[in-house]
């Protein structure tokens, strides 16, 4: 870039790569690394998602920027699935720019309302057509399907995620 940035895209476009940050209606949030039960949990969706998904799509883990549009949006969701049929890919440079099909936010300390709120409103409204929050301390896992562009409660389990989308149970 020859230019200072001028857009918070710009400036979170410049981050180091592995930074956790996200960008959410050109406001800008940092978090620190997530801790062992956090990464414990996302580890073993993960694997089970992966296992599942081996031929029908992609299975991303975070840090890795999801750029819902091009000026105001980019986040970085700890789990996530971009099915084969989705018309955005990831691009010859290895990013994505789009709406991936299902998100998975594992909370951790204090981000309870980030993800269940703000992340929640902001998935639905970019159209992802499923969302999973899991707490990585109780297990208990809150499944989310986009329904006439608005989220509609699906699943609240213990150690299962249950979804529609992919009409597959994954236990954690």
């Amino acid at each position: 870039m020859i230019h200072p940035p001028r857009t918070l895209m710009e400036v979170y476009d410049m981050l180091p790569e592995g930074t956790l940050a996200e960008l959410i209606n050109n406001h800008l949030y940092m978090s620190p690394a997530p801790l062992f039960n956090h990464q414990d949990t996302s580890g073993e969706i993960f694997f089970q998602l992966r296992q599942f998904l081996k031929n029908k799509g992609k299975v991303i883990t975070a840090p890795f920027d999801v750029k819902l549009d091009e000026r105001y949006n980019a986040v970085q969701p700890d789990i996530i699935v971009i099915l084969k049929s989705n018309p955005n890919q990831i691009n010859k440079e290895g990013k994505y720019i789009g709406v991936p099909d299902l998100l998975v936010e594992i909370l951790s300390p204090g981000n309870k309302d980030y993800d269940l709120i703000t992340k929640k409103e902001l998935y639905e409204k970019f159209g992802v057509q499923e969302y999973w929050v899991v707490d990585p301390d109780t297990k208990l896992a809150l499944g989310f399907s986009l329904n006439e562009n608005h989220y509609q409660k699906i699943s609240e389990e213990i150690g299962v995620i249950k979804s529609a989308l992919l009409n597959a149970n994954f236990s954690f």
